[in-house]
């Protein structure tokens, strides 16, 4: 059985990966401050809590877990919302909260994941289309997936060829039924994306054995549209 952590497991997007896998008889943890469903926990999946930006809450999160093995590291979690304010009122408390939730915490995982992996190991960075594109007021979250993209490729290069390492770019990903039909036809692909796409793009990577040092964008198309006011 193939083994799995994933952080912010609790969240939209991380359950639906924990799901999947499970459904592919992966063991999975979901390493986050946030307890997993019910559901989950009783179909054998593990909850670990962690502060997944702190040091020592990263280290007392894999003793607790106490695998001896890991085949795939899913860094996914973060502070989701985007938006921070202006930059000349955003805090250096504010910034780094947001940076050491995406960006420091892949790296302090990472860390602690690759003395576990084997030959052929797996690490999925979550990165985010605001890595290439930006509202206004969203810096610290930007600049965050965008080093993430930047610590992709340079870990692939680290970790290679034992290890591949890869991230995905969502765009929009929703679980909320209620949405217009006008929040769907703005999509090239016609709707709003949903958690289970991005599950089937990290068992994709994890099985794409010729893909390290790439970004996958899971957008239904929005990033190559041009928008313009008429």
């Amino acid at each position: 059985m193939k083994r799995a952590i994933v952080t912010g497991g609790a969240g939209l997007i991380g359950t639906g990966i924990m799901r999947h896998l499970r459904t592919l008889g992966w063991e999975v943890a979901s390493f986050d401050m946030k307890e997993l469903d019910a559901e989950l926990q009783d179909d054998g999946s593990r909850s670990i809590f962690c502060d997944v930006g702190d040091e020592a809450s990263v280290h007392g999160a894999f003793a607790e877990l106490g695998w001896d093995s890991l085949d795939l590291l899913v860094n996914n979690a973060g502070i989701a919302g985007p938006v921070n304010g202006s930059i000349e009122t955003l805090s250096l408390d504010a910034w780094r909260k947001v940076t050491d939730s995406h960006l420091t915490a892949a790296f302090l995982m990472t860390r602690s994941a690759v003395p576990l992996m084997q030959a052929g190991g797996n690490i999925i960075n979550m990165a985010s289309t605001r890595a290439f594109m930006s509202e206004p007021h969203t810096e610290a979250y930007a600049a965050s997936k965008g080093g993430i993209v930047a610590l992709t490729h340079a870990l692939a290069i680290s970790l290679g060829p034992k290890i591949r390492v890869n991230a995905i770019a969502p765009g929009w990903i929703s679980g909320d039924e209620t949405l217009s039909s006008e929040d769907h036809a703005q999509h090239p692909a016609g709707r709003v994306g949903q958690p289970q796409d991005i599950a089937e793009a990290v068992v994709y990577i994890a099985s794409a054995g010729f893909m390290t040092g790439q970004v996958l964008t899971l957008d239904g198309g929005m990033t190559r549209k041009m928008i313009y006011a008429e």
